[in-house]
């Protein structure tokens, strides 16, 4: 089955389901996967996704960007188109493109990456602290959060989605989180502290946001 909507075929995939509602989502950019129950005609189905037009369309330009976006290789701020060869044993960059061997060689240089970077940037901010405990650096992906300090172990935990971000933004976070062990909420004397060693945070903090 296919409906048009804005001048584009999309195809519509039916799951049949004991549904007493009629559910519709968006398998891809090209696809609209809609649940119902078998009692429930295909022109029943069509007019229920031409009723939800609009809403649909927002769903698809969304769908797009992110389609679009899994094409690029994010690092340090720039985008890279991915060129796979099924032979390179190393990743590298040629102006704005990253080449290699497949998704998963890809996958585990970015892992490699943000521990280095990570380490090494914490290691260049951490002597501008004083009187901070020894603390333990991990890295690992976050939905809501770029950062925690974990006083209770002293443990900070960096979102591997700031490798995608401009460096300058990875140092605020990494002193965001390190103004903590002065401060353990975001009270005015928390962002005095972040002001005297990222003035900008305010421009830091928008940037991440978009």
């Amino acid at each position: 089955m296919q409906v048009i909507l804005d001048d584009k075929t999309f195809n519509v995939e039916i799951i049949r389901k004991p549904n007493k509602n009629i559910y519709m989502r968006l398998k891809d950019s090209h696809t609209i996967s809609v649940s119902a129950n078998r009692f429930v005609s295909e022109k029943e189905i069509e007019k229920i996704i031409y009723k939800n037009e609009d809403s649909l369309l927002k769903m698809v330009k969304n769908k797009e960007k992110e389609e679009a976006k899994e094409n690029f290789f994010w690092y340090l701020g720039k985008s890279y188109t991915k060129i796979f060869d099924g032979t390179s044993k190393e990743v590298s960059f040629m102006q704005d493109c990253v080449v290699a061997k497949d998704e998963k060689t890809l996958e585990k240089f970015y892992q490699k990456e943000c521990l280095r970077v990570f380490e090494s940037e914490v290691n260049r901010i951490v002597p501008y602290f004083n009187n901070i405990p020894r603390f333990s650096l991990r890295i690992r992906k976050m939905k809501t959060r770029w950062g925690v300090n974990n006083r209770g172990n002293n443990t900070i935990t960096l979102n591997s989605e700031l490798l995608k971000k401009d460096l300058d933004l990875l140092d605020y976070v990494i002193i965001h989180e390190l103004c903590h062990f002065y401060e353990a909420n975001h009270s005015s004397r928390f962002w005095l502290h972040v002001s005297e060693y990222y003035p900008k945070y305010k421009e830091a903090r928008r940037r991440l946001r978009e």
